[in-house]
């Protein structure tokens, strides 16, 4: 008799998303114990306000397996989660959009515009939108996704590439635009103080580096909607509408007549509707663009006018229009939604509305416990320091290896890159690393504008692979309500693995963009060149 060889075919495991943010909690925990222990730490310098020259800044390893560490983790769980900028936001976007697509508003406009347009022509846009809305700072997340799902949804193909096109667009195009921005403001400051240090002499304008992120734009659109098109959607399955089964279907004999009377009808208040909202919309829009004009009558609400420059009103850190933005948004999407369904005559009254946007809601609990875990996970890996002590010694290393020109550009981007993997906040690591990197940049004849776009650019790279950056969690999020096997979650590493075709193409772009404008010297802002 034969001997039959059995294959043991091991099952593979994995932590639900939940899971495993709570895991690498535990994880830091003990990893900021063992690093304490070994006296990790980084020594760094950075720009002192009062005089242009360096300070010396020492930052260790927090040790949080102990009492006071304890003590940390346990009273700033609810502070922690409540202060967790993307729960704020994600709700707020939602309110306005579910009722927008609880009158009927979304699916109208989508199937009247957006169902013309060619597969490859929605992605563009949903893309560039995605990309520009990094002017006012993470709002593309909490908006863009959700209503690219529904959109998608509606139109037939799959929802999950519709997140995926959202989160790729905002997250891999982060911190350029068409226009002057939130970036700018954060960053000039640090990119002026480490070029005093080399020449007293040098301004930082807010328009240095407008003509290479402009151009930026476009590129990663164009080469972002074909990664799209042809790597990521032939992997995701077709879009089936789900269908219930619960009852036996009727067939009924409906008279022809009466039903083309009754679908001339639905037009006529689709159109009806439709014309309704786009008054409502430029009402409301109208109202928002008077709010930033100061000096007027009842104008200049949304501006912070304790702020000296126009822009530093607009994007400033107590700006009320980038603080209100998500629930500006919000509202104009709800009073769109209404003027559409009062026009349609969609809705009977305020609880059929009520009623149907709350639907999203109950949709959303999953990701509101998964944003639990992942503020508290970033908050203890905030508070150990690690990321810091990795963007300090890697601004060290780039310092240490005494490299000029190209190879210069290469390091920096490399370490600027990886550093985002860990600390994602991209003024607090220009800050460290320009007092590095810009004079060094400048001693090799690149200008400190340039070295602020690559900046941007290194930061951008990384920014869709890292779940240290807290939009992420949307992005997860979302990606299992609209996974239909709830036995297999997506993970975290599946999330990353479904964009690593987009990340690979958006690093080759970044190079691309660099290395072409470096060499070509072209400008990259009104009388201002890559190098000095």
């Amino acid at each position: 008799m034969r001997k039959e060889k059995r294959k043991l075919k091991l099952k593979k495991f994995y932590f639900h998303p939940i899971t495993m943010f709570l895991v690498c909690s535990v994880v830091v925990v003990l990893l900021s114990a063992v690093l304490e222990k070994l006296q990790v730490q980084s020594t760094y310098q950075l720009v002192s306000d009062s005089v242009n020259d360096l300070e010396t800044t020492v930052v260790a390893v927090e040790n949080l397996l102990n009492f006071d560490g304890m003590k940390y983790i346990i009273s700033n769980s609810t502070k922690n989660f409540m202060s967790f900028a993307p729960l704020a936001s994600l709700l707020i976007s939602l309110i306005g959009i579910s009722v927008a697509e609880a009158t009927g508003f979304l699916e109208a406009f989508s199937k009247k515009y957006l169902r013309k347009l060619t597969k490859p022509k929605l992605t563009f846009i949903i893309l560039f939108i995605g990309i520009i809305s990094s002017l006012i700072n993470d709002v593309g997340y909490a908006i863009l996704i959700p209503l690219s799902a529904m959109i998608y949804k509606i139109l037939k193909r799959n929802p999950s590439l519709g997140i995926i096109t959202a989160f790729c667009g905002v997250a891999f195009g982060y911190g350029v635009s068409v226009f002057i921005g939130s970036m700018e403001v954060s960053l000039i400051p640090y990119t002026t103080s480490a070029a005093h240090l080399v020449d007293e002499a040098v301004h930082v304008s807010l328009s240095s580096n407008l003509f290479i992120i402009i151009v930026s734009v476009f590129l990663l659109t164009i080469f972002g909607t074909f990664v799209i098109e042809k790597l990521i959607a032939p992997k995701l399955s077709a879009y089936k509408e789900e269908k219930n089964f619960s009852r036996t279907q009727e067939i009924d004999i409906i008279d022809i007549e009466e039903f083309e009377q009754q679908k001339i009808e639905k037009e006529k208040n689709q159109k009806r509707g439709l014309r309704y909202s786009l008054f409502a919309g430029i009402i409301v829009i109208s109202i928002f663009i008077y709010m930033l004009i100061p000096n007027l009558p009842w104008s200049g609400l949304l501006l912070d006018m304790k702020q000296k420059t126009y822009l530093n009103q607009i994007f400033g850190d107590s700006a009320y229009f980038q603080d209100g933005f998500t629930y500006m948004i919000s509202l104009l999407f709800l009073v769109v939604g209404l003027a559409y369904g009062i026009g349609a005559n969609s809705v009977k009254n305020d609880k059929d509305i009520i009623e149907k946007a709350t639907t999203n809601f109950e949709k959303i609990g999953s990701i509101i416990l998964l944003m639990f875990v992942a503020s508290q996970f970033l908050s203890i890996f905030k508070k150990t320091e690690i990321g810091t002590v990795i963007a300090g010694n890697l601004a060290n290393l780039i310092e240490s290896l005494k490299f000029t020109g190209i190879p210069l550009i290469i390091i920096v981007i490399v370490a600027i890159a990886v550093s985002n993997l860990f600390l994602t906040s991209p003024s607090i690591k220009w800050q460290i690393f320009s007092p590095v990197v810009v004079p060094l940049l400048m001693e090799s004849n690149i200008s400190p504008q340039f070295a602020q776009f690559i900046m941007r650019a290194s930061d951008s790279m990384t920014n869709g692979i890292t779940p240290l950056l807290a939009a992420f969690t949307i992005y997860l999020g979302y990606l299992n309500i609209y996974n239909k096997d709830k036995s297999k979650p997506i993970v975290i590493t599946k999330a990353i693995k479904m964009i690593m075709p987009y990340f690979v193409v958006s690093v080759g772009v970044w190079l691309l963009i660099i290395f072409g404008w470096y060499l070509l010297g072209l400008p990259i802002g009104p009388n201002v060149y890559p190098t000095i």
